[in-house]
């Protein structure tokens, strides 16, 4: 029996029922191997989802963030073919300008090879349903998928698991400098439905390689959707990842993440997180460091305004000596939005000389905004340089003033000095036409034109 706790039991039956029905529905037509590793994966994914149901405020975890408001919807659970093509016109702003890279783009959860530019050249960039159903990806998928996700489950993620059959797959060789970013790109059209989509994404980059990759959620309609997704991301020794969420969807668009981070020797991942967009966001990001001086970057902007709500959730499991996390979280929050940061760094006994700092600030613009801050460090080796701080305040009235004095408009000195506050995190993008686009939005967030010339 599902155990989530939502507040109608009718509600309750009807959602059990279709999930258990649109489950059969889906095992049947995705495979019809029952001894499959696949059908297995699925199969008990699904039956620990029944067991864990969703999460609700009852779970620490989720103390501040009530998924009732998106599971009162009736969601359309199975991707249809789009009944209209996509031009490029139509979705041509989404993408990165002034720059040639790889893309991978779904419409309605179904690949779209007319907006999307793949290889196989010396690498992997394609489609996960591609890679489970060719024999020649079998190890590779039986090495690396759930293997990480299953360290860091909930009722939400199992979900996911249970239906996983389509996403991004992505393998960097040994020895590979992929010198295109690639893009990922989530659509959708449906204007008459509502639609719960549940892409799977694994992403392996091999010893000595780099990649830079860029995530994207975007809804064309103005139909409730939510977006329930699983990135599982491995580095291998020395590898360099630097990962891209931008979060700027409209007000009917949800969005809940699990992105798991397994590190090896030397490698060095950065995951940068830009929530601007959407009704409810909820970012699960976890990393496990199993390799000595291994080092992780996380970063996060939030600035929110209206009724909108994103969560970050963090995890960095330091498990072996000499190894690094730096995480930065900055979030403005105005009318009557509300933020969570919850960070937890863990440093196993074995994990000396373990180098760790984390910090979130905060600026409430309102008296109605909010935000539930709670960094925190679990020790237990004796040797390290361990940090975590967080700072929730105003605008600096008396740097308004002065910006004033110097004739500069109220408005204008106001984004000034938020933008200024942000300027640490945007400062960290290596892709300059990402980072102008980002400073781009928070420039439409701020309302004003920052002109600065990156």
């Amino acid at each position: 029996m599902i155990k989530s706790q939502i507040s109608n039991p009718e509600l309750h039956k009807t959602m059990k029922n279709k999930l258990i029905a649109s489950f059969l529905a889906f095992e049947n037509q995705v495979t019809t191997d029952v001894t499959s590793d696949f059908h297995q994966i699925r199969r008990k994914a699904f039956e620990k989802f029944e067991n864990l149901g969703f999460p609700t405020k009852k779970d620490e975890d989720w103390k501040y963030t009530s998924l009732k408001r998106l599971l009162k919807n009736d969601y359309t659970l199975f991707p249809e073919l789009p009944k209209h093509e996509l031009q490029i016109s139509d979705v041509d702003s989404f993408f990165l300008k002034g720059i040639d890279t790889y893309k991978i783009v779904f419409i309605d959860g179904v690949f779209n090879p007319y907006l999307s530019e793949t290889t196989h050249e010396g690498m992997d960039i394609c489609l996960l349903s591609s890679a489970i159903n060719k024999t020649k990806y079998r190890i590779v998928l039986q090495h690396y998928f759930n293997k990480i996700s299953s360290k860091k489950e909930n009722g939400i993620s199992c979900l996911n698991t249970a239906f996983s059959s389509e996403g991004a797959f992505i393998h960097i060789k040994k020895n590979t400098l992929v010198e295109k970013p690639v893009q990922i790109v989530y659509f959708t059209t449906k204007h008459d439905k509502n639609v719960l989509l549940q892409p799977r994404n694994l992403i392996i980059v091999d010893e000595n390689s780099q990649v830079k990759i860029i995530e994207r959620h975007q809804s064309l309609s103005e139909n409730n959707v939510l977006t329930n997704t699983v990135t599982e991301l491995f580095a291998g020794k020395r590898a360099h990842i630097d990962y891209y969420k931008i979060q700027n969807d409209h007000s009917k668009a949800s969005l809940i993440d699990h992105t798991i981070v397994e590190q090896k020797e030397q490698s060095v991942v950065s995951v940068h997180t830009y929530s601007f967009g959407g009704d409810l966001t909820r970012n699960n990001l976890s990393f496990y460091q199993v390799g000595s001086g291994a080092q992780s970057y996380l970063n996060g902007i939030s600035m929110l305004s209206g009724m909108q709500h994103v969560d970050n959730q963090t995890n960095v499991y330091h498990q072996v000596p000499h190894c690094e996390s730096h995480e930065l979280y900055k979030g403005i929050y105005d009318d009557q939005s509300t933020g969570v940061f919850n960070g937890k760094v863990f440093v196993e006994p074995a994990a000396q000389k373990t180098d760790a700092f984390q910090q979130n600030d905060s600026i409430l613009l309102t008296d109605n905004a909010s935000i539930n801050s709670k960094p925190q460090l679990e020790i237990f080796a004796d040797d390290v340089a361990c940090s975590h701080g967080c700072t929730i305040g105003q605008l600096d009235e008396n740097a308004l003033f002065y910006l004033r004095q110097r004739g500069i408009p109220k408005k204008e000195a106001k984004a000034l000095l938020l933008y200024a506050f942000n300027n640490e995190v945007v400062d960290k993008i290596r892709i300059p036409v990402l980072k102008n686009r980002i400073t781009k939005i928070i420039s439409e967030k701020l309302g004003v034109e920052l002109g600065l010339d990156l």
